[in-house]
């Protein structure tokens, strides 16, 4: 792992992915290699921007982080873009085709894209994106894009992750009252209304105009802050240097808070993987497995409530530990 942690830091492409892959790794040896890996490149990250993009489907996250992923590159910028791609509840298989969708930026050598499964991970992004986000900063790259799932309004667990929130909008979004509703709203430090070009270009332009006026009714996600919104075009490029240009106002905003926002995400991230690891240990533990068949029989017939099977799934777990 020390090996492979000094040729991640160097910049080697096929390091990192492979520093990936055994972070991202369920199997038990894969962790403690995953745990002595983020521990060697630790010094060596956190000098990146972190940006987090959502949106509903058809809103064009992947086109249009891949416009902005392009002029960041052409502005001397490396750019790591971490895309979280759902995965099928019935088969646990994931498409993983979102790379597919920034073939250009894919080839820059100034950029790399990885596409990862969410495994069932809420929230919009997966377990470990948060490691995979510090492997890439130890490479160099000063821009990470973390693009999440995207499938509605729940999407959230990816402030948690970064400096700034990017939510993109589609033109067809609903009236003002339908974007008040939307709690991701509240989280956004950037909101800009896609595929302003064509025939969409006025809608894109009311849809611009109502959430503006929609933000301004929520609570400010920080004292003083003021939630840009804007429109763009990923198909003709018009609006982007305007959306980088506020991306990186927002930034320089955060100032001295940027630290202690940092911190507070690194004492979440510690919390969200003790909750994670217990559950794993939980369903692992040989005298849990057995009774649960039970009781799942029984809470199936309906003669177990759910919840009191809950708690004698917990104390025979806390029983043998």
């Amino acid at each position: 792992m020390t090996d492979l942690a000094a040729a991640v830091r160097a910049g080697d492409r096929r390091a990192l992915a492979r520093a990936i892959t055994i972070v991202e790794s369920t199997r038990a040896d894969h962790r403690d290699e995953a745990a002595a890996l983020i521990e060697a490149v630790l010094p060596h990250t956190g000098n990146a921007r972190r940006i987090g993009v959502s949106g509903v489907p058809g809103s064009g996250k992947s086109t249009l982080i891949e416009a902005l992923g392009l002029h960041a590159v052409g502005a001397e910028h490396r750019v790591a873009v971490l895309a979280v791609d759902p995965s099928s509840t019935r088969s646990g298989g994931s498409i993983l085709g979102d790379k597919t969708r920034m073939a250009d930026l894919g080839r820059h050598p100034a950029a790399f894209i990885r596409p990862s499964p969410s495994s069932g991970t809420l929230g919009g992004v997966a377990r470990r994106t948060r490691e995979a986000m510090l492997l890439c900063e130890a490479a160099g790259f000063d821009l990470v894009i973390i693009e999440t799932v995207g499938v509605g309004q729940s999407e959230v667990a990816v402030a948690d992750l970064v400096d700034l929130f990017l939510l993109i909008a589609s033109p067809a979004g609903g009236d003002e009252l339908q974007g008040i509703k939307r709690g991701i709203m509240e989280l956004a430090d950037v909101i800009v209304v896609n595929k302003a070009d064509g025939d969409l270009e006025a809608a894109a332009g009311r849809a611009a105009s109502e959430l503006r006026h929609a933000v301004h009714l929520l609570r400010p996600k920080r004292p003083g802050a003021e939630v840009c919104v804007l429109t763009a075009s990923a198909l003709t490029g018009a609006g982007v240097p305007e959306l980088w240009s506020a991306i990186e106002a927002a930034h320089r905003a955060l100032g001295a808070s940027l630290d202690e926002l940092r911190a507070q995400q690194s004492v979440a991230w510690m919390w969200s993987e003790v909750t994670d690891t217990l559950l794993d240990r939980l369903r692992a533990d040989p005298q849990v497995r057995d009774e649960l068949r039970d009781l799942e029989r029984r809470v199936a017939e309906g003669t177990l409530p759910p919840a009191t099977a809950a708690h004698r799934v917990l104390d025979t777990f806390l029983d043998g530990s």
